[in-house]
């Protein structure tokens, strides 16, 4: 039987780690564009688009590996699907969501796409984050994070 999929095109990636201030807490990266760049000057996350050869959670794990460096990390799908509008192409874009946990002390080394970079709690991320979906798919990362251990593995990519 053959299966239908509308195409993915694009992942999103949350990158979170462990507060050292806010025990309990998670820390979110945003990611500041750089100019020159589509969406310039606007606060980010992780983004990307999936090569013809990849699985969306692939190119989720590529695409935080090319702007971060970070290289280790426990990765998982959130159990959210962000989505915008293109007008131009007349497209609908249905975009899974990962999340990335990395170390407590690590930063990222960032690549010519951004200029900056922020560690924030969930409250300030979702301030910082110009794009609804983005801040939405934020708040589910964070409710994955808080969650009971078998949902947390259940949604482990190994």
């Amino acid at each position: 039987m053959a299966m239908y999929a509308s195409p993915i095109r694009l992942i999103d990636c949350h990158v979170a780690r462990p507060s050292r201030e806010n025990s309990g807490e998670f820390e979110y990266l945003a990611l500041k564009r750089s100019a020159g760049k589509i969406y310039s000057g606007q606060w980010r996350i992780v983004t990307g688009k999936v090569e013809q050869s990849e699985f969306a959670w692939q190119a989720a794990r590529r695409e935080v590996k090319e702007e971060t460096q970070f290289d280790s990390f426990r990765f998982f799908v959130v159990p959210f699907i962000s989505s915008f509008y293109e007008w131009e192409s007349d497209h609908l874009n249905s975009i899974p969501v990962f999340l990335a946990l990395v170390d407590q002390d690590i930063n990222p080394i960032l690549n010519d796409e951004h200029s900056d970079f922020r560690w924030c709690l969930i409250e300030e991320i979702a301030d910082l984050l110009d794009w609804p979906a983005q801040r939405d798919g934020a708040r589910a990362a964070e409710n994955l994070l808080k969650s009971r251990e078998e949902l947390i593995s259940s949604l482990e990519i190994l």
